[in-house]
């Protein structure tokens, strides 16, 4: 298949707002020839990451929009519009080769019209954005609710954290401190010659100046070393984990922090990693058999409590919330196509409720580290503030002041450009059980 039609493709899925890339993307990789897949994901994600720019050059460009049956030829466009603007291929080979999908459409009257739309796009575009910048979402190309909200919550660093999402991610490695010092690993990339950084804010990370195949890193195969932002990697200091704890990790799915707790206190009791889809849980169990350690995997809701706790408390619980994963834009592009305004009120109500139902499992003097990968107060600061509140046993621990910017509840990572995702951390330590009649 090729490589423009595959991205148009797995685009229009989520243009109709059936799926997202991470689902819709590799059901069309496995049709495109091994050397063209790496354009594929860079069309796919370039012009998720751009569509807001793209979207608004093609609605001036377009006489009409295109009915809802016509999102791959929307898609097309896009894609398109994307080569013109953002990448580096010749205009005749971006046109020409996008046009020419379109008999693959079954859409024989959409080929004239993306020819005309694409050749006064090159002519024209480059003026017609330029007039179209004076518009914010076009300028920092974010859907306008997103755009709004992070304007309100962050006007002092709105525009900086729209550049971050905007740009590609570092890639960062986390060492195994079970087999490797973080020293010794960088000491092993530099033979590989492969250059890299220790991180500022993790013990154990590492930031490659280029990302590179896994399989080029010195015994990844072996798990002495994992993929992992540096945000990410703060859990498991935070924890505080020693041995002979018995420790949760809710919504553990992918695994990267349900491996890093074991790589940090291989002495814990036992460490139970849940998460509601059986699925993802997958790649939990191929995370911890790469890199040789144990868990228990449970798949349930984190809230039915009565389904799958033992009534045997946790020293420690890292939950790591569902939410609208507006820190990682970066490296989720389409969550400026799938997320919308109204999402973020009823996800903060889960994370309330995630946080009821789990305070009960947590022993009296155990800690619990609430995270998301969201830069929206609303799902953070917020969340924990009303816990508070209405959990009389409950309260706040410091972290320390090194990383993120300190709120009224918890710490706030901003995504850096060159730096961390965007991630938010409160610690919450249990003083006292709670009264008996009285509910969370």
């Amino acid at each position: 298949m090729n490589p423009r039609l595959a991205a148009a493709r797995a685009l229009s899925v989520v243009l109709s707002g059936k799926a997202s890339l991470g689902s819709s993307l590799p059901e069309v990789l496995g049709k495109v020839d091994a050397r063209d897949r790496g354009l594929t994901q860079d069309l796919a994600f370039g012009t998720a990451r751009w569509h807001p720019r793209l979207a608004g050059l093609a609605d001036k460009l377009l006489q009409k929009p295109f009915k809802a049956a016509d999102r791959d030829v929307e898609a097309l466009l896009l894609v398109g519009l994307y080569q013109l603007f953002h990448t580096r291929i010749p205009a005749h080979a971006a046109i020409g080769e996008t046009v020419g999908c379109v008999d693959k459409l079954k859409k024989p009257w959409a080929k004239g019209l993306l020819n005309a739309v694409l050749r006064r796009a090159q002519r024209e575009g480059e003026a017609m954005l330029t007039e179209l910048e004076h518009d914010p979402v076009i300028r920092v190309a974010h859907p306008r609710w997103l755009q709004k909200a992070l304007k309100a919550h962050w006007p002092e660093h709105w525009e900086a954290i729209c550049a971050a999402n905007n740009a590609h991610p570092p890639m960062m490695l986390r060492a195994n401190r079970r087999q490797v010092s973080r020293d010794a690993y960088l000491a092993e990339l530099q033979a590989a010659g492969i250059d890299a950084h220790p991180c500022e804010f993790s013990e154990d990370g590492i930031r490659l100046v280029a990302p590179c195949d896994v399989h080029q890193l010195p015994g990844f195969a072996e798990g002495r070393v994992s993929v992992q932002d540096e945000a990410a990697q703060l859990a498991a200091s935070l924890l505080d984990l020693a041995p002979g704890q018995r420790v949760l990790d809710a919504c553990c799915a992918p695994g990267g922090k349900t491996c890093h707790l074991l790589e940090r206190e291989p002495q814990l009791a036992g460490l139970i990693a849940l998460d509601l889809e059986p699925k993802r849980l997958v790649r939990v169990r191929e995370n911890l058999e790469r890199l040789h350690l144990q868990a228990e995997l449970v798949a349930d809701d984190a809230r039915a409590t009565e389904r799958w706790w033992d009534g045997k408390p946790f020293q420690r619980i890292l939950l790591d919330a569902p939410c609208s994963a507006t820190g990682v834009i970066r490296r989720h592009p389409d969550i400026k196509l799938t997320r919308q305004a109204d999402d973020i009120a009823p996800l903060a109500a889960l994370q309330g409720e995630m946080l009821d139902a789990l305070w009960p499992t947590l022993d009296v003097g155990g800690i619990l580290l609430y995270a998301t990968c969201s830069v929206l107060p609303t799902e953070n600061r917020e969340v924990i503030g009303a816990f508070l509140e209405r959990t009389p046993g409950a309260r706040e621990l410091d972290l320390p002041g090194g990383f993120g910017l300190q709120q009224p509840h918890g710490r706030q990572l901003l995504p850096q450009e060159s730096g961390h995702d965007g991630f938010y951390y409160a610690k919450l330590i249990k003083i006292a059980a709670q009264p008996r009649g009285v509910s969370g």
